[in-house]
């Protein structure tokens, strides 16, 4: 599995160096190590925060299928109203995502990259932000090598919120996971989260006619993630406002 990004003041610290096109004297590299375990061991002692994972590709932006042209990416509408609402009563924002196009020859690392980045970019300019961003780029039936394997990382496996878990001091017993697919369901219960199903993306179609043959259903059923977000600060007990 891949992290693409984990929000905190070291992470900040080194993106502002790089913006500002100046070299990184030694002194600032090691003041930024120790800001980073510092925050870690922050993170680590705030282990009973519950985390908000989301799925990507249908929860977050449009279904397109794969994402194989930075054209293709939407944002769905709400979905920056409902991240800046769980960022303001800091709740821990995290994407999980399956990207076996990756592994599939479909597009190169770079895109996702670029996708990636096009995607924090258009939350950040309506005030929200992501804590971390992790995929799985495997597939058992990878054309690359380095891709073809049978991970422990791919949805409806736990590995991304096990990982993200431990990385940023989070309690996946209290946590959500909220996606368009019954594969996000199933790694919800198996990292002992809650599932929320939204019905973006293939969620309205998986709910119709997968759900009824499965024994894992959700806690909640959304039109999208506004109104995922809304009922989980309901469920914690947080005021939405």
């Amino acid at each position: 599995m891949t992290v693409y990004r984990e929000r905190g003041l070291a992470a900040l610290f080194f993106i502002g160096v790089k913006q500002a096109g100046r070299r990184e004297p030694e002194t600032a590299t090691a003041q930024a190590k120790i800001k980073t375990q510092k925050w870690k061991k922050r993170m680590k002692k705030e282990k009973s925060r519950p985390a908000v994972f989301l799925d990507r590709d249908g929860t977050i932006n449009e279904q397109m299928g794969y994402i194989n042209h930075i054209s293709r990416f939407v944002l769905l509408p709400g979905v920056a109203k409902a991240i800046a609402l769980l960022n303001r009563h800091r709740i821990p924002v995290v994407v999980v995502s399956n990207q076996s196009g990756l592994a599939r020859g479909y597009f190169p690392s770079e895109l996702l990259d670029a996708v990636h980045a096009l995607m924090e970019k258009q939350l950040a300019q309506k005030g929200a932000v992501l804590d971390g961003i992790y995929f799985c780029p495997h597939h058992p039936e990878a054309k690359e090598e380095k891709y073809r394997q049978n991970c422990q990382c791919r949805k409806p496996k736990p590995g991304m919120m096990l990982q993200a878990a431990n990385e940023l001091g989070l309690d996946l017993a209290r946590s959500y996971l909220v996606g368009d697919r019954w594969s996000d369901l199933k790694a919800a219960a198996a990292c002992g989260a809650k599932g929320v199903l939204v019905l973006t993306g293939y969620g309205r179609g998986d709910l119709e006619y997968i759900g009824p043959r499965q024994t894992i259903q959700p806690h909640f059923v959304a039109e999208d993630l506004e109104q995922a977000a809304a009922w989980i600060l309901d469920d914690l007990g947080v005021s939405a406002r």
